[in-house]
């Protein structure tokens, strides 16, 4: 289907926009006609590359809002993930630039400190705000400042544990502080409506903040126990009126909710807050709607979270044929395969059902489906608990996320050895989403670990039986790894082998050159292998399955037999060719005359951009395998042997 491109809307107001200062002086029904060409603007821009569209648009009035109000970028505004920023980068001098937003040499599609001083903190990952905001807020505080700083958090990041960590710490401080919750799914406190905003209005006004201080110091001078009551009656009356209880027991000052989308509601709130005097964290509870404004996404069960192209009339998404099913849905079918063979096993994620392919898995088996939210640690710890009663877990989470959970990794598995099995989604690059989500770390930080074993999918026959020996394995944790995107096409079983652990196999021989492959460069290794016989280098191909425990004999009688060893992994370094290296070392196999090329991710953050493009930027494709074989044989591009 190709993207139909209707005449753009116009945009008079908002091309007038270079910077948030040029909008401060805006009058309220100014602010609503370029709060609804921002949302149009928004909506063409990612149109035409794809994209967060959900999110920005449910916050489109609250990001005109803050940049009215507040005086970025001295006044710290900071978005939590990035999702929702689209609009916050239409305002800050970046519209022109947003349709290449996640396109090679274009924006991110995150905040990005590097990428303008309105971003003061970059985050691709949740619920990161309150703490850099907090730490922003003390180090305003030591050098005499007296800039704010807004932290805005969806609801979604607030069911990670670091959010109330954050919360936890702020509220005991002195420090001001002011959070803006962004509800536009869990509804803590739905009423948002006319008392509700003259509610929020009042609580947040100079004249009520002042009897209330007035009323804090009367009750100071009342005996111990009529002072709690009056302070609590005063705390919970609000709480009961506005929902805001929680808030205030972790120490903050609750002000709403308030409609997100009504901009006569936010403006006197907000100003009400910039110039509230007290020491102390606000939280603001803003109710909004993802994809508010454009019906396709209001109407969509997702609220069009994450888009490929698509028709602005019709909302209808660019769709290509794949050519192979993705490797996401290799494993939940291999996952389904076990499953239903066995019920011990049961499936674990955080927040990420659809993008793991446990959405499929709990349509079959949802009471053996759990997910926990954003809370990557819990995860972990809690699919503990269900091995050490006998149950057989998959934890899924894509390798970045599980980053986050590496002490409950070390900790609450490794060292006890209980058989937690990590689907590990997203390994090696991921396109648009770029260095924030990029799976570049999982072997080098799981490798090093006593007693796991590490193995990662070539194709996605392999991944059907990498899940198969994940659910055989009992004897300790085991990982594997798998990439974003389509397969190769091979054939699938309908259910997978179980592997012999830690044993690879010989996928073509031959006698010069070794290339030793760890995951689904297996491909670009079997073209360069072809390139190279053109040169009259015979290779020789192996497929590891395993970084730990490595197949010693494999990598042995690799090492004896060729002249040179390449590994390949889509990894960092630090990791497969670690393992290689410390091996080959270890045995004296670097002795005899063996050469050793490991190739792997390089030592930098790569940027967004097609994962094709950043494979071969990462020199992890055929032609850079080609180049590398024959660097080390001294060899040149252009020789080839002649024709007999």
């Amino acid at each position: 289907m190709a993207t139909q491109k209707p005449h753009k809307q116009p945009t008079p107001l908002l091309d007038t926009v270079k910077e948030p200062s040029d909008i401060r002086d805006f009058d309220e029904d100014q602010l609503k006609q370029l709060a609804a060409e921002v949302r149009s603007d928004m909506i063409d821009a990612v149109s035409l590359t794809g994209g967060h569209l959900g999110a920005g648009l449910g916050v489109v009035e609250l990001t005109v809002a803050l940049h009215h109000i507040f005086d970025t970028p001295s006044d710290r505004l900071i978005w939590d993930v990035g999702h929702q920023s689209y609009p916050h980068k239409i305002l800050t001098g970046r519209r022109d630039q947003l349709r290449s937003i996640r396109q090679g040499g274009g924006i991110s599609g995150f905040t990005k400190r590097s990428e303008s001083k309105y971003d003061p903190f970059g985050a691709g990952h949740s619920s990161t705000s309150i703490s850099a905001g907090l730490g922003m807020s003390v180090a305003r505080d030591l050098a005499g400042d007296d800039n704010r700083v807004i932290c805005v958090i969806g609801d979604g990041a607030m069911t990670a544990g670091q959010a109330y960590e954050a919360m936890n710490n702020a509220g005991s401080m002195s420090s001001r502080l002011i959070v803006i919750l962004n509800d536009n799914d869990m509804s803590i406190a739905p009423p948002v409506g006319a008392m509700s905003a003259y509610l929020s209005r009042l609580i947040s006004s100079r004249p009520y903040l002042g009897l209330r201080n007035i009323a804090k110091q009367v009750a100071q001078h009342l005996p111990d126990s009529l002072e709690k009551r009056a302070r609590l009656a005063e705390e919970y009356a609000r709480g009961m009126a506005t929902g805001g209880t929680l808030f205030e027991e972790m120490g903050f000052y609750y002000v709403g909710p308030i409609d997100g989308h009504n901009l006569d509601h936010m403006l006197p709130t907000l100003r009400n807050i910039r110039d509230a005097d007290e020491n102390r964290p606000v939280l603001v509870h803003m109710v909004t709607r993802k994809g508010h404004g454009y019906a396709p996404a209001e109407d969509s069960a997702d609220k069009y979270h994450g888009v490929s192209r698509f028709d602005v009339i019709t909302g209808a998404q660019e769709k290509p044929v794949p050519n192979a099913p993705s490797y996401t849905s290799v494993f939940a079918k291999g996952l389904l395969a076990e499953a239903t063979a066995d019920d011990k096993i049961v499936a674990v994620t955080a927040a990420m059902p659809s993008g793991t392919g446990l959405d499929k898995f709990g349509d079959q088996f949802p009471g053996r489906t759990f997910d926990v939210g954003i809370a990557e640690q819990h995860a972990v710890t809690f699919a503990a608990g269900l091995a050490t009663e006998g149950f057989k877990p998959f934890v899924a989470i894509y390798s970045t996320f599980l980053q986050r959970a590496y002490d409950q990794i070390v900790h609450d598995v490794a060292i006890q050895k209980l058989p937690v099995r990590f689907a590990i989604d997203r390994a090696g690059l991921v396109g648009a989403d770029g260095a924030t989500h990029a799976g570049a770390y999982d072997i080098a930080y799981l490798a090093c670990l006593p007693g796991m074993v590490v193995m990662a999918a070539a194709d996605e026959a392999e991944l059907m039986h990498m899940t198969a020996t994940a659910a055989a394995y009992d004897d300790g944790p085991i990982a594997f790894r798998y990439p974003r995107g389509e397969g190769v096409g091979v054939d699938l079983p309908e259910r997978g082998d179980v592997l012999e652990i830690g044993k690879g196999r010989i996928i073509r021989q031959g006698t010069t050159i070794a290339l030793l492959s760890f995951g689904t460069r297996l491909t670009e290794c079997e073209i360069a292998a072809e390139d190279l016989g053109t040169h009259g280098i015979s290779v020789t191909i192996a497929d590891a399955r395993f970084a730990k425990p490595l197949d010693e004999d494999l990598i042995r009688s690799l090492a004896e037999n060729h002249d040179v060893l390449i590994t390949v992994e889509e990894g960092s370094g630090g990791g497969f060719s670690a393992q290689v290296l410390d091996f080959l070392a270890g045995e004296g196999l670097l002795d005899i005359g063996l050469k050793v090329r490991p190739m792997h991710l390089p030592d930098v953050y790569l940027d967004h951009d097609s994962p094709a493009k950043q494979y071969v930027r990462a020199g992890l494709d055929a032609d850079s395998i080609v180049a590398t074989a024959l660097n080390v044989l001294d060899r040149d591009a252009a020789e080839k042997p002649a024709r007999a």
